[in-house]
């Protein structure tokens, strides 16, 4: 079996989402889910750029469009949050496809708005494969 890429680090950043909806519950706005998560990355040590501009390439040629994430965290690991019912096979997608046109090498998608906390993992093969 594979070993996960960035283990430590997404543990860390899943056990700060899961302080803030322990702390806040289901129901606000994402707004506010980031912001409360911004207080708790400081407090935990989290490295963290908020809506970090990022660069999408197409083909190895850098698009003019750019893509900002809700964070991204560790240099490498792709973070978006939502307040949802549900996670959607539509964000799913949108994640996987922004770690393609970033080349970042981890997603993790967090949903604050369900009755229990909701995140998923996602690796992009063709950069983890080459570290």
């Amino acid at each position: 079996m594979a070993e996960l890429i960035f283990k430590e680090e997404a543990y860390k950043i899943v056990g700060c989402c899961f302080e803030v909806y322990n702390e806040l519950g289901p129901g606000f706005l994402e707004a506010v889910y980031q912001e409360a998560l911004s207080i708790e990355f400081q407090k935990q040590g989290v490295l963290f750029i908020p809506q970090a501009e990022m660069n999408i390439y197409y083909k190895g040629i850098q698009l003019k469009k750019k893509y900002y994430p809700d964070f991204l965290c560790y240099g490498d690991i792709v973070l978006e949050i939502k307040a949802e019912e549900n996670i959607s096979p539509a964000d799913q997608a949108q994640v996987l496809n922004y770690l393609k046109g970033t080349k970042k090498t981890l997603g993790l998608i967090v949903n604050f708005g369900a009755e229990k906390l909701q995140y998923k993992r996602f690796a992009n093969t063709m950069t983890a494969n080459s570290r």
